[in-house]
């Protein structure tokens, strides 16, 4: 797709998820994507999700840039965060860190805080 752009990069600040006051997430090596045409996403590894809180859903979708995204839920909040795993990952059209198997939650359902 012409003028479609996705880069990823390591911005170096915390980055913290909470559901319903309960911190999901903590970390400070978070990879932010930019990608044309959707709101900056913060992508972060699994070792600083609490990944016990989520359930793994049937949810999956496909994106011809980054692939095949499994999805997961929080009670209450289905689908609310997403990976794309392991091989089914595209890496080719992503200038800059891999987001292979990091979690993203969705920031307009969840409270996300970047202290920037």
């Amino acid at each position: 797709m012409t003028g479609h752009e996705i880069s990823t990069e390591q911005p170096g600040y915390r980055v913290r998820v909470r559901i319903d006051g309960e911190t999901v997430a903590d970390s400070d090596r978070a990879v932010t994507l930019a990608e044309t045409g959707y709101p900056l996403r913060h992508y972060l590894p699994r070792a600083d999700v609490r990944m016990e809180l989520l359930t793994r859903s049937e949810t999956s979708t496909h994106c011809p840039f980054k692939g095949d995204a499994e999805y997961f839920g929080y009670p209450g909040y289905p689908d609310v965060a997403w990976s794309y795993a392991g091989q089914n990952a595209v890496r080719s059209n992503i200038q800059g860190p891999d987001i292979t198997d990091l979690i993203c939650f969705a920031d307009e359902r969840v409270e996300v805080t970047a202290d920037r």
